[in-house]
């Protein structure tokens, strides 16, 4: 917008501060209508009475009829109650026979009477039917009646004491106080001569006569001369500008230097800043802004001789300050003769003869109008075409704001302080200085000549932004000539409705799916694609079915609730839309109110004016459009809302802006910043996300709605029906697929920011807008993140992280998101959905699915059957347990018991039913369960079934194949092979078990088994071999170490021993075997000395293995075996036998520590035995002694017989 005019939006709206609204159109100004020449020269209104003066010197009074409470479309109606024809007196006319007809109209509510100027002849008059007052009392020669005190509430009751409302009437040789009460009286004369205007504030009137300003001390006729009214007038009144003068001192009107003026208000005023203040502004205005007159302006100028006439600026609706001083106070006398009680007298005709003016010198009408309790405006120029200086003076005179500049001269000028809250019906100037300024004028536009209204604030050359002014016109036809306009604060106001507000900010209700169709289907079931038209169709049928049984439950919408709401919204807004305005413009016969324009449709003008097509001559690109529409949300950006109405405005611009925004991104891209504000402005304004997902035609079908539909502002109703019907879609339904990835990333961040709005209470139909943006956000992230790598985690994909952050928070359109996963084959991230919702066996199932190869898009599962089974360990339904337990053990039987197994699983199981179930349903899998019973548990009861597997395993394997049983021989001779040092032969097979040989890992079990000391069928498990796997001789049985432990449970320890020792070579088994007895070969149990055979069987035991070492064929194993078997564990052999046993052939050094061990043995004994006898000869004694100690104590004993 420009800086120095506004112009309308296409729409109409104005971007301004001020419209224009009808107040009366069509006025009779003639009795017959014929006339085409009169005109409305002044206007006032009070308690729907509208008071007109015509240049007819008629005075029209016109009632208001209100508009009819029941329609609220209806306007009031005025009707003409009186048409006046005021007196006024010939020889006060103007010389040349014109006359200007009702010039002034003064309402004084206070005292119920009326003072109208008419052809320069005032009359009084009653209110408000205008009857007349005061008999025949008339005031010829009058050039303004004003100077009602505007501190004072002019529509309060008068103060008994006071006597009635002074006012002030400027004749052309004097002003006259006037109080008018139930007469009129003269209370003052003031000697000041052809006054054409005033404005009065407490006693303190700002008065202007043909040339110039100055202040008045009403009280004490002080005056302060001002500026001149025209720059180029160079001759001042008597006296320096800005002192004060003692005006009722002589006819001289000399300074006055009494002690009496010191003390005053006025003289308080610094010579400095008043000396210069005039011929300064005058040399500024003369230097740069001297025109020529342009021809027909001559109405702006006043006319010498006699004055012309001016209208009286109303009293400012913010001046509620009461400073008027008390009218009983003693005045001083005014100047004359006149008593200050005596009756307004009828002066004569005075003869004015004023100093002839400068040849050129064009006379200014003046303009004072008072914006605050403590200032004037004082309006100077140069000429009616050239630009016009407003300055601010205090009550002191001096300058208080910094100056206005008006493009031209003004024709009248008025100040609207009002803040535009429409809240409060009282118009105050904020501190902020939050008011305008109204200057009617005519000036160039487009190459014609324009009349209209320039508008700028009080303070807008205060250095704080940028210097705005705005220009406002009648609306008018096409063709039709343009007309002066008339401007003036009225004395009371009346109420506006804006019912453009009320258009806009009604809640309607929103159609997504059919623009102008009845009814909206509660939610959408169009196939989004092709790929979910299969779940969609179900979705539809599963609908019908949910409606017709939701309308059955709940109870039917009553017959016309849309139409009753409706009604309710436009009521609602409409008492949001009012406002007050005290300020009227009219030409020609009609009059309008100028009323604050509101904040919305300023910026919905702004919002329009930028979004508009481009012209010829526009050179603004789509991104400076783009800049516009962002620039306005910023401007509102950061301001709290005070009232209702603001809140509702902010609200509705940012929607207004987003929507607008929106639609323009979706058909070009925008910038990265760009849409950052996009969003920022669409998250600001809260407008529902259905109404923006509306806007993508792949998106509308997610939209879910309750039975009462979705209710948005009707303006911006307006904005996406325009838009939905405008879209021209190549196909009817197109794919998500089909949208740009900067679409579905502005999605994904739109719609993610609004589900972190759940739970807000101020969010309406809360729960179908959630379903509505869970589901579309969830078909975004399943569209982003198919450019995901399969089996990628959430750690490197942000659009996967966030897609299982959505489901895993749950989502309230669970069925449809079911639907969407299974579309996409999603199976995974379907199995965290259930996961939330607790769905155990859904979640199973569908695990279940992907183990068994279903497509599983995302592949992020992993080790399914390892998942399962630590599911399953959470899950407390012991029939799923068992149900997916046994799929598993089917499966994997290994990983498939652990489920049965595990101590730490909520379902509990007994083993037997396990085993059972097992054995029936998934037999691979019973062996390690038993496994587990056995060995984890320590449960002997299924040890000899355990064993029966693994012998089964080891003897099926052997039968089967010749190589393992190469194999098993093998072990024999690679064992024997070894030299000492070396492991058992158990520790051997253990070390050497192939990682994945079942059989081998079998037979190491059964091992353990065997040698435990677990109580089992021996002999059955011989004959089981023995008949599996015949060997010629016990030599050359395949199973050695099976036999081995199987003869020691049998007690032939001899043939035990010499397996040991011949068939494996397995040595150190053979002393542990000794030291046994043959028991828990494999698997004994430290501590138990139950277990341990006495050491008579250890001693034969170790006898047959001293002989099995003597017959080993290679000698050095048996010298080597021989004696080092004696030498730990002599202790169990006699050496004489030993001697007896080792061939004379070998060297002493084999048994010679055995021998001294054995010698020393003996020796030790015989030692001990000595001991022994010596102890046991002092215990003799000991006891011999004990005994005669005692029979001496007891002494003789005498028997005397019987």
């Amino acid at each position: 917008m420009a800086p120095d005019t506004e112009s309308a939006a296409p729409s109409g709206l104005e971007a301004g501060p001020f419209v224009l609204r009808p107040l009366f159109r069509d006025m009779p100004l003639s009795p017959d209508g014929a006339s085409e020449d009169i005109k409305i020269n002044c206007v006032d209104y009070l308690d729907r009475n509208l008071y007109v003066g015509t240049s007819a010197s008629e005075l029209l009074h016109f009632v208001q009829i209100p508009p009819d409470p029941a329609d609220p479309s209806s306007s009031p109606v005025f009707i003409l109650a009186s048409r006046l024809r005021p007196v006024y007196s010939e020889a006060a006319s103007s010389p040349n026979g014109g006359r200007p007809g009702v010039q002034q109209i003064l309402l004084l509510p206070r005292v119920g009477k009326a003072c109208v100027l008419c052809n320069w002849t005032v009359t009084f008059y009653s209110l408000p039917e205008l009857s007349p007052v005061f008999g025949t009392t008339q005031v010829k020669n009058c050039n303004w009646i004003g100077g009602v005190d505007l501190n004072e509430d002019l529509e309060g009751s008068v103060d008994p004491r006071s006597g009635g409302v002074t006012i002030l009437l400027s004749l052309n040789r004097r002003i006259q106080v006037v109080r008018i009460g139930e007469d009129a009286r003269v209370v003052k004369k003031i000697d000041f001569s052809g006054s054409t205007l005033s404005v009065r504030r407490d006693n303190i009137a700002c008065v202007a006569d043909s040339r110039n300003y100055a202040l008045l001390d009403v009280d004490r006729q002080l005056k302060i001369p001002l500026m001149s009214i025209s720059s180029l007038d160079d001759s001042q009144s008597s006296g320096p500008i800005g002192k004060a003068q003692n005006i009722s001192a002589g006819p001289d009107g000399g300074l006055s230097r009494s002690a009496s003026s010191a003390t005053s208000r006025l003289e308080q005023v610094q010579a400095a800043q008043s000396h210069s203040r005039s011929t300064s502004l005058g040399g500024f205005i003369a230097g740069s802004m001297r025109k020529k007159l342009a021809e027909g302006e001559d109405l702006i100028f006043q006319e010498h001789d006699p004055p012309a006439p001016s209208r009286s600026p109303g009293p400012s609706g913010e001046n509620t300050h009461q400073g008027q001083k008390d009218s009983d106070k003693p005045l001083p006398a005014p100047p004359g003769n006149v008593p200050a009680t005596s009756p307004l007298p009828i002066p004569s005709t005075p003869s004015r003869v004023p100093s002839p003016p400068k040849p050129g010198l064009v006379f200014l009408k003046p303009h004072i109008v008072s914006p605050t309790p403590e200032e004037f405006l004082l309006v100077t120029g140069t000429g009616p075409l050239d630009p016009g200086i407003g300055m601010f003076v205090n009550l002191d005179g001096d300058p208080t704001r910094p100056t206005l500049e008006f493009d031209k001269y003004p024709r009248e000028i008025a100040v609207d302080g009002a803040s535009s809250d429409f809240i409060s019906s009282g118009p105050s100037l904020t501190p902020e200085g939050d008011g305008y300024v109204l200057a009617s004028m005519t000036k160039e536009l487009g190459g014609a000549m324009r009349h209209g209204l320039e508008i700028q604030k009080i303070n807008a050359n205060d250095g704080e932004g940028e210097h705005r002014k705005f220009w406002l016109e009648r609306s008018s036809n096409k063709g039709e000539e343009s007309i002066p306009l008339g401007l003036r604060s009225l004395l009371q106001g009346d109420e506006v409705v804006f019912q453009e507000l009320v258009d806009r900010l009604c809640q309607r209700r929103f159609l997504p799916f059919a623009t102008g169709a009845s009814v909206a289907p509660s939610m959408s079931l169009r196939s989004m694609d092709s790929r979910t038209a299969l779940s969609m169709e179900r979705q539809s049928k599963e609908q019908e079915l949910f409606d017709r049984d939701l309308d059955a439950e709940e109870e039917p919408l009553p017959e016309g609730w849309e139409s009753t709401r409706n009604k309710e919204e436009e009521e609602f807004v409409r008492r949001l839309a009012k406002t007050n305005s005290q300020l009227a413009v009219w030409a020609g016969n009609d009059i309008w109110w100028a009323v604050r324009n509101p904040l919305l449709l300023q910026l919905e003008a702004a919002a329009e004016a930028a979004s508009r097509q481009p012209d010829q001559k526009a050179t603004s690109t789509a991104a400076e459009t783009r800049l516009q529409l962002l620039s306005i949300p910023n401007s509102i950006r950061g301001r709290d809302a005070r009232t209702e109405l603001e809140f509702m405005t902010f609200s509705y611009v940012r929607q207004k802006v987003g929507v607008m925004l929106l639609t323009s991104f979706l058909g070009a891209p925008f910038g990265e910043t760009e849409q950052k504000a996009m969003e920022e402005v669409l998250l600001e304004g809260s407008l529902d996300p259905r109404v923006v997902l509306a806007l993508i035609p792949a998106l509308r079908n997610e939209i879910v709605e309750s039975r009462r539909g979705t209710w948005i502002y009707e303006g911006i109703k307006t904005v996406v029906d325009d838009y939905i019907s405008s879209l021209k879609l190549t196909r009817a339904h197109p794919p998500v697929s089909s949208l740009p990835p900067e679409v579905l990333q502005f999605l994904r961040r739109f719609l993610a920011s609004w589900r972190k709005k759940k739970g807000f209470g101020s969010i309406a139909d809360e729960s179908e807008v959630f379903k509505t943006v869970d589901a579309s956000l969830l078909l975004v992230l399943l569209e982003l993140d198919q450019s995901t790598l399969r089996g990628t985690t959430a750690k490197h994909s942000p659009i996967r992280a966030e897609l299982y952050e959505v489901v895993d928070h749950g989502v309230d359109c669970f069925d449809r998101a079911v639907d969407l996963l299974e579309t996409y084959n999603r199976l995974f991230v379907l199995s965290r959905l259930y996961q939330k919702h607790k769905m155990s066996a859904d979640v199973l199932a569908t695990w279940r699915r992907i183990v068994e190869g279903e497509q599983d898009d995302g592949g992020e599962l992993g080790d399914g059957e390892q998942r399962v089974r630590t599911y399953l360990s959470n899950v407390s339904n012991p029939a799923l347990v068992q149900e997916y337990g046994i799929w598993l053990a089917t499966r994997n039987p290994k990983l498939g018991v652990q489920v049965f197994a595990d101590d730490k699983g909520k379902a509990k199981f007994v083993p037997t039913e396990v085993v059972a179930m097992l054995r029936e349903e998934a037999p691979d899998a019973v062996k390690y369960y038993l496994e587990h019973l056995v060995f984890g548990k320590g449960n002997a009861a299924y040890v000899n079934e355990l064993i029966t597997y693994y012998l089964d395993i080891v003897i099926e394997d052997l039968q089967s194949s010749a190589a393992s049983r190469e194999g098993v021989a093998a072990t024999y001779e690679a064992y024997r092979a070894l030299r000492p040092p070396k492991p058992t032969y158990r520790q051997f097979l253990t070390d050497n078990a192939p990682p994945d040989d079942e059989v081998w890992h079998s037979r190491l079990r059964l091992l353990q088994l065997l040698g435990g000391t677990h109580d089992y069928d021996s002999e059955a498990i011989r004959a089981r071999i023995t008949s599996a796997l015949p060997a010629p001789s016990a030599d050359k049985q395949l199973l050695v170490p099976e036999a081995i432990i199987l003869d020691g449970r049998a007690r032939r320890h001899e043939d035990a021993l010499r397996l040991l020792v011949h068939r494996l070579g397995d040595y150190d088994t053979a002393v542990s075997y000794c030291l046994r007895g043959g028991a828990s070969l494999y698997g004994s149990t430290p501590g138990r000395r139950d277990s341990l055979p006495s050491t008579v069987d250890q001693t034969h035991l170790f006898r047959v293995l001293l002989r099995e070492f003597l017959l080993l064929d290679d000698l050095s194993d048996r010298v080597e075996q021989t004696g080092a078997l004696l030498e730990q564990f002599g202790g169990w052999f006699d050496v004489l036998e030993v001697l007896e046993l080792i061939p004379d052939s070998w060297s002493v050094d084999v048994a010679a520590r055995f021998l001294a061990t054995a010698l020393r043995r003996l020796v030790r004994e015989r030692h001990e035995s000595m001991v022994a006898r010596a102890l046991s000869s002092a215990e003799n004694l000991r006891v011999n002694y004990d005994l005669l100690v005692v029979i001496d104590e007891k002494g003789p004993v005498v028997d005397a017989g019987p």
